[in-house]
């Protein structure tokens, strides 16, 4: 009787080889999936100034905060050095889902790969999930401002934590990344997930904090955590005259209609340090005479940035 063959597996020397063989070409780009359980970037020192981060991300219904649920939960908590902004280790994982009482949009299915058959009778393990919260000194999503409201409805200790956002906190432009989306920063670093899963979109955003910015060299979660603890000033150029808004524009203010108690007005998010700065401008190049008592200024702790205290 013949033997039947076993499939041909790559060891790891073998599988390194291929790649850079692939890569001296010039004509391929090898992707490799992120998997931190075998990621040689950890340095699992024993840190004396030990502070635990989470990485988070959510899986939802819908886009309306106030009305749509989670249905997916994902978090990876890491240790980390504050000062150096060195990742050492992962100390835990999460991942859940939770029944929304109602039937999933096609969309949603779509987008996810979730069914409604995966989350029947399912329920987010509030006690694992408000452990984590009480160890961790920062949290950090791919989009802050989309998740923090989700999960502050559901987990009202996430209210009493920073959080940080690897899109909105990192400058990618000036790193010549033009696009943010966490699948195509990951692509160019040479990483790839199973995108839209919670705990896969977390475990990317860790990997992507192990990364080192392509331009300036620095470490991305370094540059995070130095930015998320600064906080920041919404200007609001109420009242700005109407044929100054490309100015305006070009200046990066947007647009605000009113809604969510905010003024109806060109608007503007900085750094609080730079609040002098642009008066000064606003001063010179937007109001006439230089008045600018119209201008309101809304500042926002880092506790409450990107929540809905934010406003």
């Amino acid at each position: 009787m013949k033997k039947k063959k076993e499939p041909q597996t790559f060891n790891q020397l073998e599988a390194e080889i291929a790649i850079t063989s692939l890569h001296a070409t010039g004509d391929y780009l090898v992707l490799r999936k992120v998997n931190l359980d075998q990621d040689s970037r950890f340095s699992r020192k024993s840190l004396s100034t030990r502070r635990i981060g989470l990485c988070l991300d959510t899986e939802t219904t819908g886009l309306n905060q106030t009305e749509d649920k989670i249905i997916e939960l994902g978090i990876v908590a890491f240790e980390y050095e504050p000062t150096t902004g060195e990742i050492t280790r992962i100390t835990g994982r999460y991942n859940g889902f939770e029944d929304p009482g109602h039937p999933l949009a096609k969309e949603i299915i779509e987008i996810t790969g979730i069914t409604d058959e995966m989350i029947k009778g399912q329920q987010l393990d509030d006690s694992t999930i408000n452990q984590l919260a009480e160890q961790a000194c920062l949290v950090i999503a791919h989009n802050a401002a989309f998740d923090r409201p989700f999960v502050e409805q559901r987990f009202p200790r996430f209210k009493t934590i920073p959080w940080a956002c690897t899109v909105t906190q990192i400058d990618w432009q000036a790193e010549r990344l033009q696009a943010r989306s966490l699948e195509y920063l990951l692509f160019k670093f040479g990483w790839c997930i199973n995108a839209h899963r919670a705990l896969d979109d977390a475990e990317g955003v860790l990997g992507l904090l192990l990364e080192q910015l392509p331009i300036s060299g620095n470490p991305v979660f370094k540059v995070l955590l130095e930015n998320s603890a600064e906080s920041i000033t919404k200007l609001y150029a109420v009242n700005s005259p109407f044929d100054r808004k490309d100015l305006l524009k070009q200046r990066g203010y947007r647009w605000s209609d009113g809604s969510n108690g905010t003024p109806k007005s060109w608007w503007i998010s900085i750094p609080e340090s730079r609040e002098q700065e642009e008066f000064s401008y606003l001063a010179t190049e937007i109001y006439p005479g230089g008045r600018t008592d119209s201008v309101e200024i809304r500042r926002v702790s880092p506790l409450d940035r990107f929540s809905c205290r934010e406003g």
